[in-house]
């Protein structure tokens, strides 16, 4: 769900965070994975198992009933197409809150977009998230989200946007975790593109490998059918690490380029990030 954007050079906003539907469990499991096979979602490292960032696809773990988790970031990008320049997004800031009966609310303030032509904050978004677990390898979520119309007219949203989300992870073993995304969005441009109206379905695949205790790798391949109003399809590929420091505190850093089209506005970046549980 983190957003993941920059201003395409003809101006195609995308909310490519909330059209992401993931079966992303199995590529934070594996991260979070006790040796004894336990469930990623409550281990001892469970915090790389519940964390959405730093891939664009959300995790499959609710955050536990009464606790917190924030995480933010940063990335600076080259535009596409290359002549645009470079653009700049943060603060990434996700904010959940753990429920009772493994729900979770989830609040993501609007953004700083830093990029020739196209300054402005993004819209903000709210949801619900629902686990299921079904074994210790197996983990299923169920999500909506709701962009708000908020934002300027650069890079807000015009309208009321919704996401609809099917998460699955898959586990199958302690240290590698596999991962497909799919889901369905209605989203709207900005006041200054428009404010028209497209729906997009949208994959997303993850692999990740904890190739020492508390360090992972991840790669991840996304798109979108429709990245805005009479625009076709958009993929992009990212990949990076993830460093547990401590139970409660995790970095990230990352790097993503363009594959076809116009999802995300860039031929490639680079970021990090953070991830805090109280």
């Amino acid at each position: 769900m983190r957003p993941n954007r920059f201003p395409p050079a003809r101006g195609v906003f995308l909310l490519s965070a909330f059209a992401l539907v993931m079966l992303s469990g199995p590529a934070f499991a594996s991260k979070g994975q006790s040796a004894s096979g336990g469930n990623p979602c409550r281990g001892r490292d469970a915090l790389l198992a519940i964390l959405d960032r730093p891939t664009v696809g959300d995790s499959s773990c609710a955050v536990r009933s009464g606790r917190v988790v924030v995480e933010a970031g940063y990335a600076y990008s080259s535009l596409y197409p290359p002549a645009s320049g470079h653009g700049q997004i943060y603060p990434q800031l996700e904010l959940r809150f753990g429920l009772s009966h493994d729900n979770e609310f989830v609040f993501l303030p609007a953004e700083r977009i830093l990029a020739p032509q196209a300054d402005g904050y993004t819209a903000s978004v709210i949801g619900l998230k629902h686990e299921i677990d079904v074994s210790p390898a197996w983990q299923f979520a169920a999500e909506s989200l709701v962009t708000l119309p908020s934002g300027d007219p650069n890079q807000g949203s015009a309208g009321t946007g919704i996401a609809v989300n099917g998460i699955a992870s898959w586990s199958p073993n302690s240290t590698v975790g596999l991962s497909l995304m799919v889901g369905v969005t209605s989203d709207t441009e900005p006041t200054n593109l428009g404010g028209g109206r497209y729906a997009s379905f949208n994959p997303d695949g993850v692999v990740t490998w904890e190739f020492v205790p508390n360090l992972q790798l991840y790669a991840e391949v996304y798109g979108q059918t429709h990245t805005g109003v009479g625009q076709g399809s958009g993929y992009d590929a990212d990949g990076g690490i993830q460093i547990l420091v401590s139970r409660d505190f995790e970095l990230d850093f990352e790097a993503g380029t363009r594959l076809s089209g116009q999802l995300g506005g860039f031929s490639h970046y680079v970021g990090a990030g953070l991830g805090l549980e109280f």
